[in-house]
């Protein structure tokens, strides 16, 4: 299975609050349509928002090719630009993932 592990900065004027109603409730909804998805899991930073990133997403495909797929899809277009209108930093890494337990 393959993952990619999004990092995520709001807009600096953005509060954390409202990153957070954002990306837990709109974008949610949005990612979740992405054409062959498995799974996602969308993990915030705890503190005082002031960190380096204010969230983390994971999305697990089958494969690299169905992620790739995924976001040239007209949804997954939109998923992107949703994303990038509201953050001044986006950092994906895609993994190969190593289950110890």
């Amino acid at each position: 299975m393959f993952k990619a592990m999004i990092l995520l900065k709001r807009n600096p004027d953005m509060a954390y609050e409202d990153f957070v109603t954002w990306w837990l409730k709109d974008h949610s909804e949005l990612a979740a349509q992405l054409p062959k998805l498995k799974k996602a899991v969308f993990n915030l930073i705890e503190g005082d928002g002031s960190d380096e990133y204010d969230g983390v997403s994971e999305l697990w495909f089958d494969n690299q090719a169905d992620f790739e797929a995924a976001y040239a899809s007209e949804i997954g277009k939109g998923v992107a630009a949703d994303s990038l209108s509201k953050v001044s930093k986006r950092i994906r890494f895609f993994i190969n993932e190593h289950q110890i337990k």
